[in-house]
């Protein structure tokens, strides 16, 4: 798996300040999506295990308290991600004890595969559709457009997951 960009402290996806990191590849290739870099599977860096370390770590730096990790992209369900994702989230709940996951995907929940499935046992918040920028409002909060929906996967884990916000 490839990654654009990595955020040891972010206050902006997801709530609570968080550990964000971007992926590469999506083959939804929405119109108007404001990350289109991401879409080539083989583009930014290599996402490698001293990356993973470096994530698992500033997850459980105590100094600045992390809420937990953000997923994005690209698509981190994208079939290409699926294996390394899993096994990041696998070690995320093993490593960061009260950590929450948030996941954004342009895949519909309802529709995903058994492998996308599997990866989605490990998310506590998942943020599913593709952007449709006829859909666009701003206001929304963790989503671009309206047809996006913001799912509690794990309400004990997520801590309402700001439901009070949708």
């Amino acid at each position: 798996m490839n990654f654009h960009k990595y955020y040891p402290l972010d206050v902006v996806n997801g709530p609570g300040t968080r550990v964000t990191l971007f992926v590469a590849g999506c083959e939804h290739q929405c119109r108007g999506c404001y990350n289109q870099s991401t879409w080539d599977l083989r583009s930014g860096q290599v996402f490698d295990k001293a990356m993973a370390d470096i994530l698992i770590k500033d997850l459980n730096d105590t100094r600045v308290p992390r809420r937990g990790l953000s997923l994005s992209g690209g698509d981190p369900l994208h079939p290409a991600n699926l294996a390394a994702v899993g096994a990041l989230l696998q070690r995320v709940r093993r490593e960061c004890p009260g950590k929450d996951v948030w996941l954004w995907t342009g895949y519909v929940h309802e529709n995903l595969s058994d492998a996308q499935r599997a990866v989605v046992e490990l998310v506590d918040v998942l943020v599913d559709g593709p952007f449709v920028q006829e859909l666009l409002s701003p206001g929304l909060p963790w989503r671009g457009s309206s047809n996006q929906r913001v799912l509690t996967l794990k309400p004990n884990n997520s801590r309402q997951a700001g439901a009070s916000l949708l």
